[in-house]
């Protein structure tokens, strides 16, 4: 068993962040995406942007770009 990494990742399941485009302050583990997997668990591989945040930006984006007209076939 890996004890050590047991001990770090119950650090991070008490911590919170804010997220950078809403301000609201969640939990870490549970509301934010784990960016870099290869450093494993530090408070530095999860994102600044919540998963909600993140959500509404990816489909706002694809609404940008979709056109209610479909193509000529």
């Amino acid at each position: 068993m890996d004890l050590d990494g047991q001990i770090k990742l119950g650090h991070l399941l008490l911590q919170d962040r804010k997220c950078r485009t809403c301000g609201e302050i969640k939990n870490l583990v549970e509301d934010f995406y784990r960016t870099r997997k290869d450093r494993g668990p530090v408070a530095s591989s999860y994102s600044y942007e919540c998963k909600e945040c993140c959500k509404k930006r990816v489909v706002a984006k694809r609404e940008k770009y979709t056109s209610d007209v479909y193509p000529d076939w």
